[in-house]
């Protein structure tokens, strides 16, 4: 019984396992926001630095990133970036705005 169900459940897995990459890709880089997955392919997509072979990847698996932003739209609303990238990017942030003011000394 169980045997006639394992092809079926191999190949599900290995679907949901493929799609939805850049979405995968930028919650597990600390990116935040909401659709971070989805604005990553678009700017690929419009990007002139993107392959053309590349592409039609990226407008393949488009549909699948959104799907898979909009699952996890309650995990990126309410959730705190307190990774050691975040806090480096913050602490830069901070400086270049003070370096702007007061310009560094060279």
């Amino acid at each position: 019984m169980m045997k006639s169900y394992l092809p079926t459940i191999i190949l599900g897995s290995g679907l949901l396992t493929v799609s939805g990459c850049s979405s995968v890709m930028t919650h597990t880089g600390g990116q935040e926001g909401t659709y971070p997955g989805t604005r990553a392919s678009y700017e690929m997509l419009t990007d002139s630095e993107t392959s053309w072979g590349y592409k039609p990847f990226v407008a393949l698996d488009m549909p699948f990133t959104a799907v898979a932003d909009t699952v996890l739209l309650p995990w990126d609303l309410f959730r705190t970036d307190k990774s050691l990238k975040s806090r480096v990017e913050a602490s830069e942030s901070k400086n270049l705005a003070t370096n702007s003011v007061i310009p560094p000394v060279q």
